[in-house]
């Protein structure tokens, strides 16, 4: 798993320091989170995750937010990029890793709380893996919109 981000500035003063080494730490510990919700899978899925990158992002790109359809950047919290394992055949081999991304900054703006921010990187995670095992956005949703009447009935 790798995580892409800005590097710092050079002639920075001390606040801009401060400033600097607290966002550095709250990436690390998003990044911290992403590994958690990951090895927290079953142990059924962790047998099958080979060639998949995980990759932590502050924001997609436009071509990753036109590839998936989403306008808004804050609309797009993670991303799959690959080949499901559903729609791979004898010939699938030599290929470049699938990759998943998780985009940091629009999961903290929908936020208030580390708490929330674990969770909502849990559902993220979870989301793309079943993606990259073939796992449909419409059959996703439904499963999602579930779950959350069995957590929050009316």
């Amino acid at each position: 798993m790798s995580e892409e981000h800005s590097p710092p500035e050079r002639n920075a003063g001390p606040r801009s320091r401060d400033a600097q080494a607290r966002a550095a730490l709250r990436r690390e510990r998003f990044y911290d989170l992403v590994m958690k919700a990951i090895h927290e899978l079953p142990p059924e899925f962790h047998d099958k995750l080979e060639n998949l990158d995980v990759v932590v992002a502050d924001w997609p790109t436009p071509s990753q937010l036109a590839s998936s359809g989403i306008r808004s950047r804050f609309g797009l919290l993670g991303l799959y990029e690959g080949v499901p394992h559903t729609k791979r055949d004898r010939g699938y081999g030599m290929v470049l890793p699938d990759k998943i991304t998780i985009f940091r900054k629009p999961i903290e703006a929908r936020c208030h709380s580390w708490g929330e921010i674990e969770e909502e990187i849990k559902r993220v995670v979870w989301h793309e893996i079943a993606h990259h095992f073939g796992t449909n956005e419409r059959k996703l949703r439904t499963i999602e919109n579930n779950r959350q009447r069995k957590k929050y009935p009316r």
